[in-house]
């Protein structure tokens, strides 16, 4: 349903939900729990429980959204940009535990900023 290609990776989001990446992993953008590099798409295990409703593929980062309102980041994280509190590299996705409270419908395409877009009742 949905493809987001980042610097030199993509993710992919299927109709039911399951979210696959591909290309350069070295900086666990990928999420796969390591650092390499698929060249062929490959289903993020650790998302396998969770519905995805949407994906961003960023330079050196990703951000999938999920059904339950969850919003998950892996990457590098540099300057802080996975929203975790630090500045270490994730090689596996790991819900923004600062969001656990809103509800997440939407992210932005691409880019170094983690932004969200919030579900407000009656909109």
């Amino acid at each position: 349903v949905a493809v987001s290609a980042g610097g030199a990776h993509s993710l992919a989001l299927t109709a039911e939900g399951h979210v696959w990446s591909f290309g350069d992993g070295a900086l666990g953008q990928l999420g796969h729990g390591d650092l390499s590099s698929q060249l062929r798409p490959k289903r993020i295990g650790d998302l396998r429980w969770s519905r995805g409703t949407a994906i961003s593929a960023c330079v050196v980062h990703s951000l999938v959204a999920t059904s339950d309102g969850a919003a998950y980041s892996f990457g590098h994280g540099n300057s802080g940009r996975l929203g975790h509190g630090d500045t270490a590299r994730q090689p596996s996705p790991r819900r923004i535990g600062g969001l656990r409270s809103e509800q997440i419908s939407a992210l932005p395409e691409g880019g170094h900023r983690l932004s969200l877009e919030r579900l407000t009742a009656g909109v």
